[in-house]
């Protein structure tokens, strides 16, 4: 049986959840928090690139992860505790009751991710993302629509922070990327590779309905304060969502499902 019973908080093979929002802040080298019943079944799935490392539930909790807890290698520790001290473990009323430890995957590198690009790819490129919300956004959407990676630059925030899994529905976790690279070195990367590259921004003249792709494409967002730096957008073809009045521009969460709906429907209806 690979279930322990805990009842300190300060437990020291519980140490890795322990305090969870100063850790977010301070990194974990490679690990990650994972929180909630629908991340963590995708973390413990067959689909997930990473690696579970251990369960911490609440006891109320237990009964309805057994099949996942089944599934677990038998070297997978899962601990039990009340709510009581699992909320002081956490540092903070954890009402889901589900957390894990999880392993980050290998990174994957630039030409990697790109490689023998096929006519129905279709990336998501991410210039200076740092609000953990769009980030857990941006993959949620990029795997609704079947993208085959997230390329995000040296400036978008860590995809692995407990908040930005949280909003992605787990799709972080299953999800190909590439990081740290420029994002006109990753626009040049793509073209090269035969990817027609488009750039978002409200100040192109080209609407995005009118855009009809021929083959593997990429869609570059930015921010929604800077945007899209300016030689960016000039590497790129520029495509933009006409606003009514009074507004230039979408969350950038809500723009790329806007964009990848338009780029894969044909796609993905046999056109």
């Amino acid at each position: 049986m690979n279930q322990i019973i805990v009842s300190d908080p300060a437990d020291p093979r519980i140490a890795a959840f322990r305090d969870i929002r100063e850790r977010d802040l301070t990194g974990r080298e490679g690990l990650f928090i994972a929180e909630g019943e629908v991340v963590v079944r995708v973390l413990t799935s067959h689909a997930s690139r990473c690696r579970v490392r251990a369960l911490l539930l609440a006891e109320k909790r237990a009964q309805g992860l057994a099949d996942v807890i089944a599934g677990l290698s038998s070297q997978t520790p899962v601990y039990i505790a009340s709510q009581a001290v699992l909320d002081r473990i956490a540092g903070f009323p954890l009402h889901r009751g589900i957390l894990a430890l999880g392993e980050k995957p290998e990174v994957l590198t630039l030409d990697a991710s790109i490689r023998d690009p096929q006519r129905k790819d279709v990336f998501v490129v991410a210039a200076g993302i740092g609000n953990h919300d769009n980030m857990g956004g941006l993959f949620r959407n990029a795997a609704a629509f079947g993208a085959r990676a997230v390329l995000l630059d040296q400036t978008c925030c860590d995809p692995f922070y407990r908040k930005a899994i949280r909003v992605s529905a787990g799709a972080v976790l299953r999800t190909p990327f590439a990081t740290g690279d420029s994002a006109l070195t990753v626009v040049e990367t793509l073209e090269a590779a035969g990817v027609e590259v488009l750039a978002l921004t409200p100040s192109a003249t080209t609407r995005l309905a009118d855009y009809r792709r021929n083959g593997p494409v990429a869609v570059v967002l930015g921010s929604e304060g800077p945007g899209l730096p300016p030689e960016v957008i000039g590497r790129c073809t520029a495509v933009g969502i006409p606003m009514a009045g009074g507004f230039d521009s979408l969350n950038v969460a809500t723009t790329s499902a806007v964009a990848l709906h338009h780029l894969t429907t044909p796609v993905l209806s046999g056109g």
